[in-house]
């Protein structure tokens, strides 16, 4: 393989490994949460298919959206809701889905790199007083839209993420309904204000429509994740090409250079939109029973779910090798 799939093939597995901290060697803790939750899922005693490794139990120290332990989200939905500061923080950064911030962060810094070194001389001519500030800016709205994205899922997912995640704030407890819409009103209001005041009006649009695309996913009457394919172009679009594009233009833009579709970013856009293609469907996996209630995604309730895994894990070695 090329230098550049080996790029994206390790901003891949970073990223991938952002969301799952730990495996577990033995045998998955018991607690009153739901079985359906992927913590909790048991290797079958009998000869016969075995869970592949990605598949395998989650431990109970995988902290990657915060404590999977159910007596410590209950301690910490106690303490949020006698007023701890400290509390209401953890809440809030749990909010936001620390995993898909990780993804947008090393999305960005991939698509700066990328612009940055197809650019002659920018590095050694950048004026970094001004490229750095406005660096932080487009970061911000990035995570902003993100946090706008994942938060009004939650909202709307609340009962059913009370059987697939019980351990994500709303559905805990641990965050009001409130205070949930408010981190939402605010994300989705100063974002595109940041956009619009600091970057071109394509990239207003651009993410305009990302902000769009991830609100109907939610929200009814729409509410785009209840169909399967529907709901895996809207993930494509948002993660595979509107993050990579956005980030490579605005680069090209910040220091003054002409935008041309480079055929390495073209790459990396076809690459991450064939790989949050795959995501958009496997992420719902472990969340069978809940969306059963809900009627939603009705490919992976209707389908076996050791069948998907493999299938999907297997389509993506194959586009990748």
């Amino acid at each position: 393989m090329g230098s550049i799939t080996w790029s994206v093939l390790v901003v891949m597995l970073l990223s991938a490994t952002s969301s799952v901290s730990a495996f577990s060697h033995g045998q998955p803790q018991r607690s009153s949460f739901p079985s359906a939750c992927l913590f909790q899922l048991r290797l079958p005693k009998a000869t016969g298919p075995q869970l592949p490794l990605y598949m395998m139990p989650v431990a109970r120290s995988m902290s990657v959206e915060g404590d999977f332990d159910p007596d410590a989200v209950a301690r910490a939905r106690e303490e949020a809701q006698l007023g701890s500061l400290k509390a209401k923080l953890r809440a809030l950064y749990k909010f936001t889905r620390p995993h898909t911030i990780r993804g947008t962060i090393l999305a960005s810094i991939a698509g700066t790199t990328r612009a940055l070194i197809d650019t002659p001389g920018a590095i050694a001519n950048a004026n970094w007083s001004i490229m750095l500030p406005r660096a932080l800016i487009g970061m911000t709205a990035l995570l902003l839209g993100n946090a706008f994205i994942v938060g009004i899922n939650q909202i709307y997912d609340e009962s059913i993420d009370k059987l697939n995640k019980p351990f994500l704030p709303v559905a805990s407890g641990e965050m009001s309904k409130r205070f949930a819409w408010v981190a939402v009103v605010v994300s989705g209001l100063v974002g595109p204000s940041l956009v619009y005041q600091f970057f071109p009006r394509l990239l207003f649009k651009l993410y305009s429509m990302g902000i769009v695309l991830g609100g109907i996913y939610s929200v009814p009457p729409i509410r785009t994740k209840k169909n399967p394919v529907l709901a895996g172009l809207t993930i494509a679009t948002v993660r595979g090409f509107l993050l990579n594009f956005g980030v490579y233009y605005a680069v090209k833009d910040a220091i003054n250079a002409p935008f041309v579709w480079s055929p390495k970013v073209a790459f990396i856009a076809r690459f991450m939109t064939a790989f949050a293609t795959v995501i958009a469907v496997t992420k719902d996996l472990p969340d069978i029973e809940g969306d059963k209630v809900s009627a939603d995604n009705v490919y992976c309730t209707k389908s076996a779910a050791h069948s998907q895994s493999h299938f999907f894990f297997n389509a993506t070695l194959f586009f990748l090798f």
